[in-house]
């Protein structure tokens, strides 16, 4: 069938379709999704999956523009014109997509900051850590950050069991309040 054929034909069932004919719509509809589907396989060879989810977005389109068809002007025109947009949106939001899965060019400086950022965290609880008795030092620095037991911990201080984990406990305790004291 022939370009001019094509357009006479859709432009007739527009019409029709336009003054009530549902079945004439109808078929519009198939013959359009057809049409688009082999002028957006051209477009998008890359991307086959995509055909005809953006078929189905265009023939909504058609639809619900349909009020606004000049019937002096070529129908594929109208269609391709929505369709191009379309397949505009589609682009777009897959270049955004993309851009997301970009790698890195230069970790380097991440890589960096989080390493100042944990050498600068050690500091700060080391400091912090030298505010509290040894009592309660120690058991935190022993189970907390070196992870022994409670049990090899009192073997190691001196301490009894019972007064590691009370260590530990008032310990990060007062830990807690001194951080809240400084924040804002």
């Amino acid at each position: 069938m022939q370009h001019t054929e094509v357009e006479r034909e859709l432009r007739t069932l527009m019409l029709s379709g336009l003054a009530g004919d549902s079945v004439a719509y109808r078929a519009l509809l198939e013959r359009l999704s057809r049409h688009l589907r082999a002028f957006l396989r051209r477009r998008l060879q890359g991307w086959p999956d995509d055909v005809e989810d953006l078929v189905q977005e265009c023939l909504l389109a058609v639809h619900n523009q349909r009020h606004t068809y000049q019937s002096d002007q070529p129908l594929t025109a109208w269609v391709h014109a929505i369709a191009r947009y379309k397949l505009i949106d589609l682009l777009r939001a897959k270049s955004v997509r993309e851009a997301l899965h970009d790698p890195l060019d230069d970790d380097s400086d991440l890589l960096a900051d989080e390493q100042t950022g944990a050498s600068e965290a050690r500091r700060d609880l080391g400091g912090l850590l030298q505010t509290l008795p040894d009592r309660q030092r120690l058991p935190i620095v022993h189970v907390k950050l070196e992870g022994l037991s409670v049990a090899e911990t009192a073997h190691r201080t001196g301490l009894s069991e019972s007064a590691v984990k009370v260590g530990i406990h008032r310990g990060l305790k007062a830990l807690a309040a001194r951080i809240r004291s400084k924040s804002p």
